[in-house]
């Protein structure tokens, strides 16, 4: 019976495998040493706007190792809007999570980076226009959208000062972000800081130091010497999202 329940979750898994965007995202993309492994899995239906930008991976090649739409979350669903447009440069150092439905669009002279084990939740979105950082386990709840531009221009109208439309967002090493979080430009956070659910980031919080929680609209600081209990919750990670 238990040998039965792996061959069906082995099946269940490579079903879920969307296999045709997946080898052709790899050979398109990378060197055949490299695409070879696959290390670029798609999980269901995703739209590619456009992929002719660059991705770096900088970190030991690995079997999908980079999961689009890769089930962590208790959500099991998709509903297939799932959409790159990959102008710029991504590069991922290791393992990383994209839960179901994300929107990733990356502008032709952007950079976006992603830490070992860094994730965006289902229903997220990514809108890089300049430089967004995502720290080792830098890990964001569903629903949340993080943007270093405000699109469209804003001006004084008793200066005529125009305000800056875009700038970086940088999030340091294990952030927890809840679900439905807002990361608008100028964000800055240290290493260890949590971020509650329903909130606004648009500033540098990290002069605040480590071990801290924000949150509100905009966010402030709610606590000191708080954070995720990583030590307990890594080994379980990685187990359950490291494919092997």
């Amino acid at each position: 019976m238990f040998i039965l329940k792996k061959i069906l979750r082995k099946l269940r898994f490579y079903l879920s495998v969307n296999w045709i965007k997946t080898i052709y995202f790899n050979f398109k993309k990378f060197p055949f040493a490299v695409a070879k492994h696959l290390p670029v899995y798609f999980y269901g239906k995703v739209h590619f706007q456009n992929i002719d930008g660059t991705i770096l991976i900088e970190a030991p090649i690995k079997r999908a190792m980079i999961g689009f739409g890769q089930q962590y979350e208790t959500n099991t669903r998709s509903n297939g809007t799932a959409e790159i447009a990959l102008l710029g440069t991504i590069k991922f150092k290791g393992h990383v999570q994209f839960g179901h439905n994300y929107n990733i669009h990356i502008a032709k002279t952007a950079y976006l980076e992603m830490g070992h084990m860094s994730a965006l939740g289902s229903n997220g979105k990514i809108n890089c226009y300049e430089k967004i950082i995502l720290g080792t386990y830098a890990r964001i709840g569903f629903e949340s959208q993080l943007m270093d531009s405000h699109f469209h221009e804003m001006i004084d109208t008793l200066t005529g000062h125009k305000h800056r439309m875009i700038a970086p967002v940088i999030l340091g090493n294990y952030n927890y972000l809840g679900n439905r979080v807002t990361v608008l430009p100028k964000t800055v956070t240290a290493d260890y800081c949590t971020i509650s659910s329903s909130s606004l980031t648009n500033k540098d919080y990290s002069f605040l130091g480590k071990n801290i929680l924000i949150g509100g609209i905009p966010a402030k600081l709610l606590r000191e010497n708080t954070t995720r209990d990583w030590d307990t919750e890594i080994p379980k990670l990685e187990r359950f999202l490291i494919l092997r």
